[in-house]
């Protein structure tokens, strides 16, 4: 099923990451947008590093933020790869010194 929502580039499509909200004509969610912003990337620069999204979908998704903090908050919540998950296992290191 497909809705638009009332931010004009935002719309959900069940057929697309369950619903949640993404970038009209893209798979792209508009947490993955959020958790740019909040890493600091400037939003007129993520479209540098998202080349197929324009600045003025950035800045839509950023206002749907805005509005909707709690749904998508929950969207990055249950996305995010646990910390014990993060952190690569020490790997023995090779002994250096000569016998």
């Amino acid at each position: 099923m497909f809705e638009q929502t009332e931010h004009l580039y935002i719309v959900k499509n069940t057929e697309i990451l369950s619903g949640e909200p993404i970038i009209t004509g893209t798979r792209t969610p508009v947490r993955a947008i959020v958790e740019m912003w909040r890493q600091g990337v400037d939003p007129q620069d993520i479209p540098g590093r998202l080349p197929h999204l324009s600045l003025a979908q950035v800045f839509n998704a950023l206002s749907y933020y805005s509005d909707h903090q709690v749904e998508i908050n929950a969207y990055i919540e249950r996305n995010r790869i646990p910390d014990e998950l993060m952190t690569l296992p020490e790997q023995p290191r090779e002994s250096t010194s000569i016998h």
